[in-house]
């Protein structure tokens, strides 16, 4: 992972699996419920439209005793409505979106931008995610955290089958 305060986040692993399989976890609804979801949350599809211009919103439950504690200690919800909005598809290789945040108490909703590169190796795939900087140092560290786990929650679907 690389970070400043100006530049994006890059969040790096590589799986031993080819491109389509990562793909294929990471933009079905059946997939997305497997792996999305920080340790201690759940994830539910409610809409998938995977094109660019298309969303996919979902709802992310704390169930873990220690995430039910954190959500309600900040006064956020247990249950979180999230979209995610596709600016870029292209199978197997890219998949970029914008997210909104609309869930800090306090503060304006406002859209950052992620993309994912899946690049072929003679091992698997190699995959990068980058993201922008939130609005604070803080709730980055927690972004760049949750996404870290659930990138390791992926490799752990993988592994499953």
């Amino acid at each position: 992972m690389t970070s400043s305060a100006e530049s994006p986040i890059r969040i790096e692993r590589s799986y031993p699996v080819p491109p389509e399989r990562v793909w294929e976890l990471w933009t079905t609804a059946s997939g997305i419920e497997r792996w999305w979801a920080p340790d201690g949350f759940t994830v539910r599809v409610e809409t998938l439209d995977l094109r660019p211009g298309g969303d996919l919103v979902y709802t992310m439950t704390a169930t873990g005793p220690e995430q039910v504690d954190f959500m309600r200690a900040a006064g956020m919800p247990l249950e979180t409505r999230s979209r995610k909005t596709f600016t870029e598809v292209t199978p197997a290789a890219r998949l970029c979106y914008s997210s909104l945040v609309d869930f800090v108490p306090d503060v304006a909703p406002y859209e950052f931008p992620t993309e994912v590169q899946l690049r072929p190796t003679a091992d698997g795939v190699d995959v990068t995610m980058t993201i922008q900087p939130l609005h604070t140092e803080e709730w980055t560290g927690r972004l760049v955290a949750g996404r870290e786990n659930e990138m390791d929650n992926l490799a752990k679907a993988l592994k499953d089958g």
